[in-house]
């Protein structure tokens, strides 16, 4: 979640929607991605400029979502991992470490390495899988540990230490592999995660009590989330590959899914991001024995 939510100004907003609304029509609907590069988050920053992480590198490809070229950003690192990614409006790339149980901060520019945060320290039992960046904090969740972990960002963007704090409510963790994707609402003060091996879709709170979405018995056995005003997008990869769109009540208590959004092009999605009227999703191909010839892509969507 690997989704982003790009801290924008209210004024740029206004200027920026319309453009990419029109431009993203006749852009590529299908950007390549490195050969053996196993992509997992993508995250959409400033203009139309995308980053996708590389699951057992730790490697990151920048991109153009209008001409479909990209390049290498942060180098793949021995003892590193990219699973979810997010941007913020201060050129700082925030990345999910997985088993590494890290948190890595990235310049958004250069590459270079801005900080580490070690979340679960002497416990092997971790998988730090997604992030999502607001105002006032980064929050990642954990898949095998029943937290999220919080790094303050003071009012002049300085970022603070990390802190874990423990899901509790309606959620219960379960064998296998638990919370997944994250979202913000815009005033960044409820969260909103997919718990994968239950389906279930929870809103949280900033101590980190969840309450679960009443989906009238729908389930969303997904993987990254977008929020979209009170339009909730989930990548799903069952029965089919594509994106469930799910309609919320302003109260965030419960939702309807509407529709599935599919296209062939889609081959084990994992995350999306939003630019303009389209989606971007990460094939991560799963279900392809990875080789250093596999070949690997981000699919344009229309919403």
């Amino acid at each position: 979640m690997k989704r982003t939510r790009l801290l924008l100004a209210i004024a740029g907003l206004a200027l920026f929607l319309p453009f990419a609304a029109t431009a993203a029509g006749s852009w590529p609907s299908h950007i390549d991605l490195p050969n053996g590069f196993r992509p997992e988050g993508i995250a959409i920053g400033p203009g139309h400029t995308f980053y996708v992480g590389s699951i057992p590198t730790g490697a990151v490809v920048r991109g153009d979502l209008r001409t479909g070229t990209r390049s290498p950003l942060v180098p793949a690192q021995a003892g590193r991992a990219a699973i979810g990614v997010d941007v913020d409006n201060r050129g700082r790339l925030f990345v999910a470490g997985g088993p590494t149980g890290h948190g890595f901060v990235y310049d958004a520019n250069t590459g270079a390495n801005i900080a580490d945060y070690d979340f679960t320290p002497g416990d092997p039992a971790t998988f730090v899988n997604d992030v999502v960046v607001t105002r006032t904090a980064v929050w990642f969740t954990d898949s095998v540990r029943p937290f999220l972990y919080k790094i303050d960002i003071a009012p002049n963007g300085t970022l603070g230490g990390a802190t874990a704090v423990p899901l509790t409510g309606d959620i219960v963790y379960q064998a296998g592999f638990n919370v997944n994707g994250i979202e913000a609402t815009p005033n960044g003060r409820t969260l909103v995660i997919v718990q994968s091996n239950t389906g279930k879709v929870f809103t949280v709170n900033q101590s980190g009590v969840a309450n679960e979405i009443d989906l009238g018995g729908a389930t969303v056995s997904g993987d990254g989330l977008l929020l979209d005003g009170k339009t909730l997008y989930a990548v799903v990869r069952s029965p089919v590959d594509g994106v469930l769109v799910i309609e919320l009540q302003p109260d965030l208590s419960s939702g309807t899914v509407v529709r599935t959004i599919t296209d062939p092009d889609l081959d084990d999605p994992t995350t999306i991001d939003e630019f303009g009227d389209r989606l971007y999703a990460v094939n991560g191909r799963f279900s392809t024995p990875p080789t250093p010839d596999t070949p690997y892509w981000v699919t344009g969507l229309r919403k």
